[in-house]
């Protein structure tokens, strides 16, 4: 067995350089869209003067969750400008959402498909396998000789590498509505996309939210390999930090992506099950709806039961003339 050797490294270059020698156009357009799309949310977030993001970020924690968690993220936040890593942080977040909007533009259609039909699930399933299990590092290889270094290769590498979760969770979600429910739309008349619209999506969105929120986990954990493809951020940090044994350095990097990842779970936790916090703006603003609903209501009842007993008077007088 000494000579017996398949050399599948040696293929998957060969497309590789296949790819770059024929496909250069397609590779430069996406490239000059991702830098697009991070560099101006980098702008608006570092450019933002401090006080008012982290408002922002308060009022959207109050807004889906609760005053509490408002109070945490002020507390964070101003702990990632002591330690002089806001710019680093608002770098790493606006890589984080971007990879998100992309792994999940591309994760609940293929979803969708997924649940919609068994072959595609059968060719999905080992596809997801393997790049859950491929280590997140090798992604960066391809991605480095496509795109050269830069943010580029981080983000191809954290989309890859983030969009598992979000198809199977979506698939799973699409899948366990009651089948009984669909078939009462189907009753109806209603269509495929109805049906989709209006009940599948509704009822699956928990499932939907929580594979968007192992989305986000998983784009933040990649930070530090972005970093290494030249992502600018926190994980360009943590590099440097292991780097140089810069021990400051690496510690407040790694709990400004601690943070970050804590505030970015609670609020997307919070989305995917909105009627379970009381305490958040929307439920506060939920419940004062549903009271005044409930007292025109009552006063609507009243108006006719006033009315009725006004008729019954009536007849009863007519009668006795």
């Amino acid at each position: 067995m000494d000579g017996f050797r398949i050399p599948i490294g040696d293929w998957v270059e060969n497309v590789i350089d296949w790819v770059k020698d024929n496909l250069e156009g397609l590779l430069d357009a996406i490239a000059f869209v991702v830098r697009f799309l991070v560099d101006g949310l980098t702008d608006i977030l570092v450019n933002t003067p401090v006080p008012i993001m982290i408002l922002i970020f308060a009022l959207i924690a109050w807004l889906v969750r609760s005053w509490q968690l408002a109070v945490g993220t002020i507390i964070s936040f101003v702990l990632i400008v002591g330690m002089g890593a806001w710019e680093s942080a608002m770098q790493t977040l606006a890589l984080v959402l971007v990879s998100t909007i992309v792994a999940i533009a591309i994760a609940i259609p293929l979803g969708i498909w997924s649940a919609r039909s068994s072959a595609v699930r059968a060719v999905l399933k080992p596809v997801l396998d393997f790049m859950q299990t491929m280590p997140a590092m090798v992604y960066l290889i391809p991605a480095i000789v496509f795109f050269s270094i830069g943010v580029v290769p981080g983000l191809v590498a954290t989309v890859i590498f983030s969009l598992p979760p979000g198809v199977r969770l979506t698939e799973l979600g699409i899948r366990g509505v009651d089948s009984e429910t669909v078939e009462a739309g189907h009753a109806f008349g209603a269509t495929k996309g109805q049906i989709l619209r209006g009940i599948q999506l509704p009822l699956a969105m928990p499932t939907i939210m929580a594979g968007v929120n192992q989305v986000i986990m998983l784009a933040l954990s990649m930070a530090v390999i972005a970093g290494m493809a030249g992502a600018n951020g926190l994980g360009k940090d943590v590099v440097q930090a292991i780097s140089t044994v810069d021990i400051p350095l690496g510690v407040e990097a790694g709990l400004g992506v601690v943070l970050i990842a804590v505030y970015l779970d609670r609020v997307t936790a919070a989305l995917g099950t909105p009627g379970e916090y009381p305490s958040s703006l929307l439920g506060t603003l939920a419940r004062r709806r549903a009271a005044q609903r409930a007292q025109r209501a009552d006063a609507a009842a009243e108006a006719a039961r006033v009315h009725e007993a006004a008729e019954r008077e009536k007849a009863r007088r007519t009668s006795a003339i």
